[in-house]
């Protein structure tokens, strides 16, 4: 018994089943909205209605805020020096469901999110 010797036998790689390696298709769903309040609620309403129908979610990721600044002057005629600024900030959200079901993009294209929220599905 001391003295066998084990032998290795290299394995072979498994492959993957073609079942297994193809995605059917990708939604990309880009949320953007003036008050980050009203933004993460129309986000958390995406996502409940992804997970009701059994949707592989990514997401929401963060993407960063845009802003837009504007210089005014307060005056017109004297007061040229004198300036007033501005600025709009634009909270952006991005949510990636794979292999979306029909009833899953009809559900989401029956949803009632609030004013003010810019929706841009895609489908990759």
């Amino acid at each position: 018994m001391e003295n066998e010797t084990k032998t290795t036998k290299a394995k072979k790689p498994v492959k993957a089943k073609k079942d297994e390696v193809k995605e059917l298709a990708k939604l990309r769903i880009r949320v953007s909205a003036y008050e980050h309040k009203v933004l993460d609620a129309s986000v958390k309403q995406i996502v409940d209605t992804a997970t009701r129908y059994d949707g592989k979610i990514e997401g929401p990721i963060p993407l960063p805020t845009e802003f837009k600044k504007y210089t005014v002057n307060r005056s017109s005629f004297i007061d040229k020096n004198s300036r007033e600024q501005f600025e709009m900030r634009i909270h952006k959200r991005l949510i990636d469901i794979s292999n979306p079901s029909p009833k899953l993009i009809e559900s989401l294209t029956n949803l009632n999110l609030p004013s003010g929220v810019n929706i841009d599905v895609k489908m990759m």
